[in-house]
């Protein structure tokens, strides 16, 4: 070994010499000023011996003794209020104590300055969270009989009374709280028509109580909606449009989105043989919501309804439409290389007759005929009369009153061949015109009957004209008890049949 190596071996020793012996004066130096900062002149409040005290008194506590002589009676007496004790106003508070309350209330006001009070037992002083000792008085206070007390005054804090064992809770509640939750009420009466001057749909504003000086309940976090409740808002809007009551739907599951007009156009030779109208329905991705495809929209669907209507007031569908129907979805799921379920056709066939049964019972229209008694009636005066009780001329010659959402409640008609055509009225004459009411179409139809009998005998008299039926006979008022029952029996086996009067499906079966 060459003198360079033994050089290099004595720095190496004194190097690692030199770090042990700074790490030993580090750690010496580092013990003398933790035992100068933790060296103290009081006993241990948990280990030590300590003299026995009330729980009234602070100076059990050492330490805290100057902190608590602010809270200390300055005598025998209880606390009068809340303002001995930093100037603190008992309307702001929320509580009070007066000096001649009952034993309870002075246990309130020690548990109130004295939250967490010790109990000195076995020569150890234990530490209570949440109730005092109230030893000095003589009296126990328990959470219950504080929500008691003060729960008229603070309604938050009786909230707090089914949570018994849980004393931190009620320690740490604010005497200010708010007084309640808001309450909310609305008002959400059945829609009436206007014709029989019911009131709109109207909700009452929202009733809030709550204290002027309470903090605004934070708005609620809406929680995720779960694949069930997603599952019936898919269900709820696709039976707005479709329904199994009324249609046989085909359902079609594609792997690949396509657009609405490639759907459309895709059978549409096929579906022009049908006699029944066919709806077409598109599930939206975004919205999770059934639409109607349309031909001029961009959006593209997956997941498809697509109904064939079973009866209209042609009649039921036959074999033949169906078959053709099924058979035009088979060729649309092929193409989109999709799942397609489709129900067995007899079934759908007898259901189809069944409801046109129905349908044929209770489809009741209701015929007022005003006629003349001389000289006809000049077609002017007849539009005067007609728009005056808000009948507005349509497209195809008849007078139409209709409701605020604009459904045709009853028409107005010409006897005579030719209607009402708008530019011929003023030279136009008849003689006879006829209120038309079709019941199955309207809602309340006991209403707009005596809504348009009450407008047929103001034609006429002031057209000075007769009131007769299809017979040409003086409507007399004993017939027209038997046409009111008539309306009510059968809107009200619509409305048993799950296809109430004057509803989307009514408008559609009997269109």
């Amino acid at each position: 070994m060459n003198e360079l190596q033994l050089g290099m071996l004595g720095l190496g020793v004194a190097a690692v010499a030199g770090v042990v012996f700074f790490n030993k004066w580090q750690e010496r130096k580092q013990r003398q000023v933790a035992e100068r900062v933790l060296e103290r002149g009081h006993a241990d409040v948990l280990l030590d011996a300590a003299p026995a005290t009330t729980a009234g008194s602070a100076s059990a506590v050492p330490g805290f003794a100057a902190d608590m002589d602010a809270f200390a009676p300055k005598d025998d007496a209880t606390i009068d209020s809340f303002s001995a004790i930093d100037d603190v106003d008992p309307a702001d508070s929320g509580l009070s104590f007066g000096a001649n309350d009952a034993p309870a209330a002075a246990a309130t006001a020690a548990a109130v300055v004295l939250p967490a009070a010790l109990t000195a037992t076995d020569g150890r002083i234990e530490p209570k969270l949440g109730t005092a000792d109230v030893a000095a008085t003589g009296a126990t206070l328990s959470n219950a009989a504080l929500i008691a007390e003060r729960g008229a005054e603070h309604p938050a804090a009786a909230g707090l009374a089914g949570r018994q064992g849980d004393p931190a809770a009620l320690a740490s509640a604010p005497p200010s709280a708010p007084a309640s939750a808001p309450q909310f009420a609305t008002a959400n009466p059945p829609a009436t028509l206007a014709v029989a001057g019911a009131a709109k749909d109207r909700s009452a504003a929202p009733v809030v109580a709550a204290r002027d000086n309470a903090a605004p309940a934070p708005a609620p976090v809406p929680a995720a909606p779960s694949p069930a409740s997603l599952a019936a808002r898919e269900t709820a809007s696709a039976q707005l449009l479709l329904s199994p009551l009324v249609d046989y739907i085909a359902v079609i599951d594609a792997a690949d989105p396509a657009s609405a007009s490639q759907l459309l156009r895709s059978q549409r030779a096929a579906l022009a043989r049908l006699r029944k109208p066919v709806r077409w329905l598109g599930c939206n991705e975004r919205t999770r919501e059934w639409e109607p495809l349309r031909e001029d929209s961009v959006a593209e669907y997956r997941r498809l309804r697509v109904g064939l209507q079973l009866v209209d007031r042609r009649g039921p569908v036959n074999e033949v439409e169906l078959a053709i129907f099924q058979r035009a979805m088979q060729d649309l799921a092929d193409e989109l290389i999709a799942v397609i379920d489709l129900a067995p056709a007899q079934p759908a066939l007898e259901a189809a007759a069944s409801l046109d049964g129905f349908c044929a019972d209770v489809d009741i229209q209701i015929g007022i005929n005003v006629i003349s008694q001389g000289l006809p009636f000049p077609g002017s005066k007849l539009r005067a009369l007609a728009e005056a009780a808000g009948m507005l001329l349509d497209g195809e010659g008849r007078f139409v009153r209709r409701d605020d959402d604009g459904q045709a409640l009853f028409v107005l008609s010409n006897q005579e061949s030719g209607g009402f055509p708008g530019e011929e009225l003023k030279t136009l004459t008849t003689h006879g015109v006829t209120f038309l009411l079709d019941v199955p179409r309207v809602a309340h139809g006991d209403r707009v009957f005596a809504q348009m009998l009450e407008l047929a005998r103001r034609f006429a008299a002031t057209l000075h004209g007769a009131l007769v039926d299809d017979n040409r006979r003086p409507l007399a008022e004993g017939a027209l008890e038997p046409i009111r029952r008539a309306i009510a029996q059968s809107q009200a086996a619509m409305a048993a049949r799950q296809v109430p009067a004057g509803s989307a499906l009514a408008q559609r079966l009997f269109a």
